[in-house]
């Protein structure tokens, strides 16, 4: 009986548990942003946006680029029927002008939603639980899209000239009365 081909097998099986728990932690840090569940010190603002398009619960919420909070929690205002979005920003960041304006935008042409903030110059600062009253909705591409194609291009015929009927000589055709002539 050869004995060396024992532990061998058992070094290679033992290496591959180990690297397959490896990378599952791998993964866990890289699904969870590094967060591990740990709450950092945050303070929360509100937003009311008419459409989140496809906004979810801890999406990023940015400034420039740079992740300074996320999104805590989504609701619908009862009367209004707006969409009301919690966010949870850094306390690092706690400078943010009252005059800032919040938009949800997409990374890249299908990337994930996010709310984008663009800081204003007024020197009063938000204090906790207060509202951003300048928001944008989220633009719906697939809606745009849909609304050109199917416009006729974006025309509307207002500007286009009327075609000559057939048989007719555009040179002999007399202007109407609304039509200046040139």
């Amino acid at each position: 009986m050869n004995t060396s081909r024992g532990p061998r097998l058992e070094f290679a099986v033992g290496a591959f548990l180990l690297l397959a728990l490896a990378s599952v932690l791998v993964l866990a840090v890289a699904s969870t942003n590094g967060k591990f569940g740990f709450a950092r010190d945050t303070y929360e603002l509100t937003a009311r946006f008419t459409n989140l398009g496809q906004l979810r619960p801890n999406a990023p919420v940015k400034i420039g680029g740079v992740t300074i909070g996320h999104v805590a929690a989504i609701d619908l205002d009862p009367v209004k029927f707006d969409t009301i979005v919690t966010l949870a920003i850094d306390s690092r960041f706690d400078e943010i002008p009252i005059d800032t304006g919040a938009q949800i935008l997409t990374g890249g042409l299908l990337g994930e939603s996010y709310v984008g903030l663009q800081p204003g110059g007024d020197l009063e600062v938000f204090q906790p639980g207060e509202e951003l009253v300048y928001t944008q909705p989220a633009v719906d591409l697939i809606q745009m899209v849909g609304k050109y194609m199917f416009s006729g291009g974006g025309q509307d015929g207002a500007g286009a000239p009327d075609p000559a009927p057939a048989g007719d000589d555009p040179a002999s055709v007399t202007p109407s009365p609304a039509e200046p002539m040139q």
